[in-house]
This record gives C-alpha cells, sequence and structure tokens, in this order.
C-alpha cells in the first residue's frame, strides 16, 4: 500500500515509524521542512511533500492533524474529490477543553468527527482507529499489557477499507475489534476522552482501556 499522511506530529512519527519498510510512505502537510525531517528521519525513501502529496495516487490517507485542523488540512489537500475511493482513516479525538480540565469531546450536530469527515469527503471510504492509546503506547513493540496485547478497537463499515486498516493494527502486534459502521465512531471518540481525562490527572502515558476477550466480535 501507500500510506499519505497529513501531519507529521508525534502521532504521524509513531503510526508511520512501524508501518515504514512494509508500505511506501509519504508525510504531507503545510510545513515542508517539518514533513521532510520526519520522512528523512523514517528513512526507506519516505517521500515528503504539502498536503496534496499525501493524498495523490495514496491507497490510504491518514489525518494526523490537530483535530481542530482536519478540515482545513482536507482542503489544503485539494478538497472534497481528492479522497475519492481513498481509504481514509481518522485518528482524532475532539476534545477541545483538555488544557482547561474540560474532557467532554465535541459533537457535530449529533454525530462524531469521523461521521462529519466521511460526509466531507462522501466518495471516500473512513476507518477511524488508533484514537484511544497516545503516540508513547504505539512505540511500544509490541503494546502489551499484564500479558494481553492491546486490542485496538476501529469501526467504519466498508469491507475494504477495513481489510486495510486491520492490516495496518497487525503490523503492531495488535488485536483488533470491529465495532461496526462508521456511527460508533461516537463511541470511540468518547471512550477515547476517558483516557485522555486519565492522562491529563497523571496516569502513565501507557495508559489504554483494554479488553479482556479480542476474539469476541462486536456488531
Amino acid at each position: 500500500m501507500k500510506i499519505g499522511f497529513i501531519g507529521y506530529g508525534s502521532m504521524a512519527e509513531a503510526l508511520a515509524s512501524r508501518w515504514v519498510g512494509h508500505h511506501d510512505i509519504v508525510i504531507g502537510g503545510r510545513n515542508v521542512d517539518k514533513a521532510r525531517a520526519l520522512a528523512e528521519q523514517l528513512g526507506h525513501n519516505t517521500h515528503w511533500g504539502r498536503e496534496p502529496d499525501a493524498v495523490v495516487d495514496i491507497d490510504v490517507v491518514v489525518l494526523a492533524t490537530t483535530h481542530q485542523s482536519v478540515f482545513e488540512a482536507m482542503d489544503a489537500a485539494g478538497g472534497p474529490s481528492a479522497f475519492d475511493g481513498r481509504t481514509l482513516i481518522d485518528i482524532n479525538n475532539p476534545v477541545p477543553g483538555a488544557f482547561d480540565g474540560e474532557f467532554l469531546n465535541s459533537n457535530y450536530d449529533g454525530l462524531s468527527l469521523a461521521e462529519k469527515i466521511a460526509g466531507y469527503a462522501a466518495n471516500a471510504q473512513v476507518v477511524k482507529a488508533f484514537n484511544m492509546c497516545q503516540a508513547s503506547v504505539w512505540k511500544m513493540q509490541p503494546p502489551v499489557f499484564d500479558g494481553r496485547k492491546l486490542v485496538v478497537l476501529h469501526c467504519g463499515g466498508d469491507e475494504a477499507a477495513t481489510a486495510r486498516a486491520v492490516e495496518l493494527i497487525e503490523l503492531f502486534g495488535c488485536d483488533h475489534v470491529d465495532i461496526g459502521e462508521l456511527k460508533y465512531a461516537r463511541l470511540l471518540e468518547a471512550a477515547a476522552s476517558i483516557v485522555i481525562k486519565l492522562l491529563f490527572s497523571g496516569r502513565d502515558p501507557h495508559t489504554v482501556l483494554n479488553l479482556i476477550q479480542p476474539e469476541v466480535k462486536v456488531r
């Protein structure tokens, strides 16, 4: 696969560092110097550029900006039609009040951020995944807690896009549970707010919510 990251922060670094060498990686964003720095750090002939470079001729696009910048970055990448036919992975959590001690996630007229993204890029296949843990967890090799693999919850509904996301999850050595259609991103974003609240209260950076029976498939 060819994977484009819009964004070059800690989450982009953590995810891309596990996928590089297995897939072709492109880092794109507003600041080309930062995109280039991460691409050079990753090596393996990783490419860099601006937002459109992370979308054109790309199979999977990872939205690795801040949640406040998602739609601005998607506009910069070429607008809704630029994402046609792409698998689009949303890793964001809209918790705008975290630094002010408020940990309720935002919604968009009752929808999750992932659903709002799907409405923007109507011909993309959106998957919500990788939002439940911060970057330090994704740098664990592998993420294991109390002797159990991390279970990555994801949702989306499109079979081909889900299969791509699962392939990427498995490169971390994690188990995975598909919780169903994209509407269930509302639950993932809310659950992530709990983790964020715990982290801000001083819990270990590796704090996660994990399942005991990862083989159970929820629908």
